[in-house]
């Protein structure tokens, strides 16, 4: 993508930076705080910058990674994980599945399961799902961020709002020993917090490599779960927590991936 002068510039800031802010970038450039939205919108989805609450940081090398090499990291482990978390959703559901690649796993392992009603974010779901028997797909609007499939901004957060399902599944970019449930982007972290709110019980499925990372913005606690699905042992402080908030834990492994998960 080719960048105006006001774009490089803001890329050059935020190198140097670390951090964007949007009140300063308007002042420092003369124009509005929408026009500086926009751009680190554009930005964020060229994945050159991560949106984090007021402003913008520059990509991480993890998210900076194209979607399709993405989904090769901890392959089987996200394919367990998706087996397990399929096992735990009952047929005659409604359901939330959220963007990113382990989620599509999920998707991938309720394909036999029917009598479903799937509302989804991530176009690359929708593909997975469609042609499977008996399922209801609903796809939120809002803007298309063409890196992934993933549908964000405010008209995907008021579409899900609009419902109250049985179960919901989110992935996250890192997690913290605290329990904190960490996001790069805020219009992402937007639609979690959504998904959160209007769902009965959920699921966040993500590997053991989340806790080797680190991203800025929070979208909840995990008490505020139902259960989380990984494929190996949290660290002992992370399990204590889980235990005391009484989210259950799921430690998905290659047996998951026998037996058929709509079965």
């Amino acid at each position: 993508m080719e960048l105006s002068l006001r774009q490089a510039e803001i890329m050059a800031l935020a190198r140097t930076q670390g951090r964007v802010l949007v009140d300063q970038l308007a002042e420092t450039f003369g124009v509005t705080t929408q026009t500086v939205r926009r751009d680190l919108n554009l930005l964020t989805d060229n994945g050159q910058l991560n949106r984090v609450h007021g402003g913008a940081v520059p990509a991480t090398h993890v998210s900076n990674v194209d979607y399709s090499e993405r989904r090769s990291f901890a392959r089987q482990g996200k394919t367990n994980i998706g087996a397990r978390v399929a096992s735990l959703i009952p047929s005659g559901c409604s359901m939330f599945l959220n963007i990113g690649t382990t989620t599509e796993q999920v998707a991938i392992s309720l394909r036999e399961k029917g009598d479903l009603v799937v509302v989804t974010n991530n176009i690359n779901v929708i593909q997975i799902l469609a042609g499977s028997p008996d399922k209801e797909l609903i796809l939120t609007g809002g803007v298309v961020r063409q890196s992934d499939g993933a549908i964000v901004g405010d008209a995907a957060v008021d579409f899900i709002r609009k419902f109250k399902v049985d179960f919901a599944v989110i992935g996250c970019s890192a997690m913290d020993a605290d329990g904190s449930v960490l996001d790069y982007d805020m219009r992402e972290v937007a639609v979690a917090r959504a998904i959160i709110e209007n769902s009965r019980n959920t699921i966040l499925a993500c590997d053991a490599t989340k806790f080797e990372r680190t991203a800025p913005v929070r979208i909840c606690h995990i008490s505020a779960l139902s259960a989380f699905v990984t494929d190996k042992t949290p660290p002992r402080s992370f399990s204590a927590v889980c235990a005391e908030a009484d989210v259950d834990i799921e430690i998905a492994d290659e047996s998951d991936t026998h037996g058929g998960a709509g079965e």
